[in-house]
């Protein structure tokens, strides 16, 4: 559904019962909330949302560039739409940057962070700069091949999620993915994510080239308590190519600190 905010419609999809403990779903860069379709069935009865970020899936693409604020008050926005409280906030990359952010802000919304395949800083405000450029000037197609390869591994021709997740790539709207690319170039969580002690699950793919297990490793010390883990054989984006291991991971997860 389109849900209607001040100043501009995201497109969101609630599912699972009332009483359910709600969990929110936060994408990648690049993709869309389906990229959560093959995790969905293997969780416990739960209160789901997802949603497409701006400039992305069936959301409103306004120019960019975007700003990280923004992204956190959309799903800030979203959330109070929908009357979540002490949601777990499941974000992964650009999502999960998303939600550190939310759970900064808000921690009344937030009681517990599931942050795969993320770290407090993603690259670089010039490496980004340099893909935003190239993207403007050659379209998403054009980065498809280096995209999926950093995506997936070195073996990322073979693998079956791949043409799923190529697909979604050249049909994101070049703007929308500049302008939250941009907002991921210019965002730094070091500083902030330190200041976290709520509950915290954070994944790494072994497999995963853009933000490897190292990288999110450091970003898991920052928290307090936090819970560390591999999903081996999983680049990028585990829900798109270890869905099983990644629901398992966050079943265990959601169990261990009493959600459901």
């Amino acid at each position: 559904m389109l849900v209607w905010l001040d100043d501009i419609r995201l497109n969101a999809v609630l599912d699972g019962p009332e009483t359910a403990p709600p969990v929110v779903f936060l994408h990648a860069l690049g993709t869309d909330l389906t990229l959560w379709d093959a995790v969905l069935p293997h969780l416990p009865p739960l209160r789901t949302l997802r949603c497409d970020l701006r400039g992305h899936g069936c959301s409103d693409t306004p120019p960019a560039p975007y700003t990280m604020g923004a992204l956190i008050r959309d799903a800030e926005r979203l959330m109070d739409h929908f009357a979540l409280r002490d949601a777990v906030v499941v974000g992964i990359s650009a999502g999960g940057m998303v939600a550190q952010g939310l759970a900064v802000k808000r921690l009344d919304l937030v009681r517990g962070l599931v942050l795969a395949s993320t770290a407090t800083r993603i690259a670089t405000p010039e490496i980004w700069a340099d893909r935003i450029a190239y993207v403007r000037q050659n379209g998403l197609g054009a980065v498809a091949d280096p995209a999926m390869a950093q995506t997936f591994g070195p073996r990322w021709r073979d693998a079956p999620a791949m043409p799923r997740i190529r697909a979604l790539l050249e049909a994101t709207d070049p703007e929308g993915w500049m302008g939250v690319a941009a907002a991921v170039a210019g965002s730094d969580f070091y500083t902030t994510t330190a200041t976290l002690t709520l509950p915290t699950l954070v994944l790494a793919g072994t497999e995963d080239a853009a933000t490897p297990p190292d990288m999110a490793r450091e970003m898991a010390d920052l928290i307090r308590g936090s819970d560390f883990r591999l999903i081996h054989r999983a680049g990028h984006l585990p829900p798109a190519d270890q869905p099983e291991a990644f629901a398992a991971l966050l079943t265990a997860f959601l169990k261990r600190i009493g959600h459901v």
